[in-house]
């Protein structure tokens, strides 16, 4: 063996040995925020337990009245059914209209709110609008739109529409951030007007996942709009709210297998579009 060779292979363990120091090194680097950020989350948790007065044991102490409660929504009652598919009905109006103007909101409204579209200036009173939108729940907006249009489906609509506006300005404003650039570049450089830009640049992009947030917001603002209706929002609700308030479970317990039923039908319906169409 010749002497290169010799002080190659002495080297090799060497450098190997190096390599593992510094594969060390850097673990122990990633592995100290990693710990100190589940020891923050950690202590968020304890935190948070006494405020939300966590009691599991409860559960376990109240059984016996859970049960006993548990057992007078069965079996359910469908003798006014014909009622309750009708106002249910009615919630899906609700759902449908109020998804169908937060979409028409929320397209500009996400654009505007885009860090890749839209200048600071025009970006941030934008997006605290559209936190504002969203911090309220639907009840309280649907208990506003009461007192200004009255009781009946179209306070509903109002509401879910304002409310899902900013849930969906949102999430569409962030995948609009998430486009590959390029696209946008090429149509920039040939001068184009900045509205060409974001219509062939960045809409043929976000499209799909548009469509997939917009189906997913329907299918919640059918939950949505049967909880509303409680407040005087028309829709299923308003069933709900008095066979509740009368204490008629067996009658509860009908119409919210209505309502599961329902929803379940429209995850199915939507799952079929998005395989079909994204």
């Amino acid at each position: 063996m010749t002497v290169a060779a010799t002080t190659m292979a002495a080297a090799a363990p060497s450098a190997a040995s190096l390599e593992l120091l510094r594969a060390r090194a850097a673990a122990e680097r990633t592995g100290l925020p990693q710990m100190l950020a589940w020891g923050l989350v950690l202590a968020l948790l304890a935190w948070a337990w006494r405020g939300a007065e966590i009691r599991p044991l409860d559960l376990l102490r109240d059984s016996g009245n859970i049960g006993t409660y548990a057992s007078e929504f069965f079996p359910p009652d469908f003798h006014d059914w014909r009622i309750y598919l009708r106002e249910m009905v009615v919630t899906i109006h609700i759902a449908i209209w109020g998804t169908l103007l937060a979409v028409v909101a929320a397209v500009p409204a996400g654009l505007l709110c885009a860090s890749n579209v839209a200048p600071a200036w025009i970006r941030q009173p934008v997006r605290r609008l559209m936190d504002a939108c969203r911090a309220i729940n639907e009840m309280v907006f649907a208990m506003l739109f009461i007192v200004a249009v009255g009781l009946g489906p179209f306070a509903g609509v109002l509401a879910l529409a304002v409310h899902t506006t900013g849930t969906l300005a949102k999430l569409f404003s962030e995948a609009v951030e998430a486009i590959d650039p390029r696209p946008v570049e090429g149509i920039r450089a040939t001068g184009a007007h900045k509205l060409v830009e974001v219509l062939y640049g960045v809409v043929p992009q976000v499209l799909p996942l548009w469509l997939s947030f917009t189906l997913y917001r329907f299918e919640s603002n059918v939950r949505s709009a049967s909880v509303v209706g409680m407040v005087g929002a028309g829709g299923i609700g308003v069933v709900l709210f008095e066979v509740i308030r009368s204490f008629e479970y067996s009658q509860t317990c009908a119409v919210l297998i209505i309502l599961v039923v329902t929803v379940s039908l429209i995850d199915l319906a939507s799952g079929w579009v998005r395989g079909r169409f994204i």
